[in-house]
């Protein structure tokens, strides 16, 4: 059993979070183990393994290139940590922030082996449908 430290799981976001912005797919990417699981309300079944780990990324960075992600706190687990978690998303004219958490551990090579991401998406939904013409 391995627990990080407050300070090694804000050093690993650092790291990682910035990777969700920009429209990289493959650097996101690269923080994952190639057996990783992943869901997120998008996907609440989840997906397993880097290569669809990777497809969903191009989709999804592909549609929000301009998100910003920021830890508010990360909380230590064993083996990983609760990320704690503020995403500034564009949607056409507004910029939601959104707060969420996401679960994330590690492998021993450092890599996420598992994140599972939750928070409310009814707002940012709601603005989606909004912002579309008629």
């Amino acid at each position: 059993m391995n627990f990080l430290s407050r300070n090694e799981a804000r050093q690993f976001a650092e790291a990682w979070l910035p990777a969700w912005s920009g429209n990289d797919p493959e650097r996101l990417a690269g923080f994952y183990s190639e057996d990783a699981f992943y869901l997120d309300p998008g996907v609440p079944q989840g997906i397993a393994g880097k290569p669809a780990l990777l497809a969903y990324f191009r989709k999804l960075l592909a549609y929000n290139p301009d998100w910003v992600w920021s830890q508010i706190e990360g909380i230590p687990l064993e083996d990983g940590f609760l990320n704690k978690w503020r995403a500034d998303i564009p949607v056409g004219t507004k910029t939601l922030q959104v707060v969420g958490v996401c679960f994330v551990q590690l492998d021993a090579a450092g890599k996420i082996r598992r994140n599972e991401v939750y928070f409310d998406r009814s707002e940012l939904l709601a603005e989606i449908a909004r912002q579309r013409p008629d």
